[in-house]
């Protein structure tokens, strides 16, 4: 008896100590919201965009998404003149972006900026995969990167069932948090005729910093409900691949685009509740720290090479009511301008 309570005791104890190592790496946990969600925010329309080919019902069957479409969010008024590309991050839903669950910023349409928010995408780091991840039988890569390129491109034109929205010269702002920050500054660096503004809010710009690429992989592991196979992204971490989606290596292709570059601190402020000092305590601070020293380190290596993003820094953690005061920060410092 005591040898067949010993395993899952070990089991306990090992797992408990994982999920120690990985909070310590800022890597475990979900966003804290801002305590204001709302169910679906006024105004939005529902729209439907091309996936690529990729799988859009989730890698288990989620009954939310049109087969071979990508739902999309749109909050726009006649009369703006600048459109954002939102996206969301590792922990994404298939249902609504967490930008309309936890953040009033679809208000910016009321300000002159139209807002787009694509839906899903999980882990994705919205960008192509090399493969399907086999790790929670996936039976179709990601292709991300086309779809918000394309999403893009037809927004420009009005194809794709999408309406026509005005960007600077045709030209739109994306911004991201977390692993959608990352990708936002991807896709601007990569595609500067779909992009003038690229803004990152707790990302990950840094991805060649030393031991980044094992802290990404332990933060696919941990992603619910099943784990994702970071190779099948961009493959080993000596892939190239991995140099051609890491914001601080494209810095010399960012050149002409506004830049806005925004994290906490990792200590509490505002949005910090007391029901949730746990999990900001162990999760969203050391996410938050972790954030910080790569916003750091991009924003440094761009001003060394001639770059001068906005930026700002502030009290908070891991949570979604510090990026939505960023969004409204990088509206009053003239972002989307």
């Amino acid at each position: 008896m005591r040898v067949a309570k010993s395993k899952p005791q070990a089991g306990r104890r090992l797992t408990a100590v994982l999920v120690a190592v990985l909070a310590v790496l800022g890597l475990v946990g979900t966003a804290i919201g801002t305590g204001e969600a709302s169910a679906l925010a006024p105004g939005g329309k529902t729209y439907w965009t091309d996936s690529c080919g990729m799988p859009t019902n989730g890698a288990f069957g989620n009954k939310s998404m049109k087969p071979g479409h990508v739902k999309v969010r749109i909050w726009a008024k006649p009369g703006n003149k600048r459109t954002v590309i939102m996206l969301d991050g590792l922990r994404a839903q298939y249902d609504l972006s967490g930008w309309e669950i936890n953040t009033n910023i679809q208000n910016l349409a009321k300000q002159g900026v139209n807002v787009v928010e694509p839906i899903g995408g999980p882990a994705s780091f919205y960008t192509n995969w090399d493969a399907p991840s086999n790790f929670n039988g996936q039976r179709q890569a990601y292709k991300w990167g086309c779809v918000i390129d394309r999403l893009a491109a037809n927004l420009r034109s009005g194809r794709s069932g999408l309406p026509a929205l005005p960007g600077k010269g045709g030209k739109y702002a994306i911004m991201g948090i977390s692993a959608g920050g990352n990708a936002a500054l991807t896709h601007a660096a990569q595609r500067r005729d779909l992009y003038y503004a690229a803004a990152s809010m707790s990302g990950y710009d840094y991805l060649s910093a030393p031991g980044m690429r094992t802290m990404i992989r332990l933060a696919m592991l941990d992603v619910a409900p099943q784990p994702w196979n970071v190779d099948s992204m961009w493959g080993p971490p000596w892939s190239p691949r991995w140099v051609q989606n890491d914001p601080a290596m494209l810095i010399n292709r960012m050149h002409g685009l506004k830049l806005f570059i925004g994290s906490g601190n990792g200590l509490f402020g505002r949005y910090n509740y007391p029901q949730n000092v746990g999990d900001d305590l162990f999760k969203g601070t050391p996410l938050e720290l972790l954030a910080f020293t790569q916003a750091k380190a991009f924003e440094t290596s761009a001003r060394i090479q001639g770059l001068n993003p906005m930026t700002y820094y502030a009290n908070g953690t891991h949570a979604w009511g510090y990026w939505q005061d960023m969004v409204w920060n990088a509206k009053r410092q003239g972002f989307f301008n």
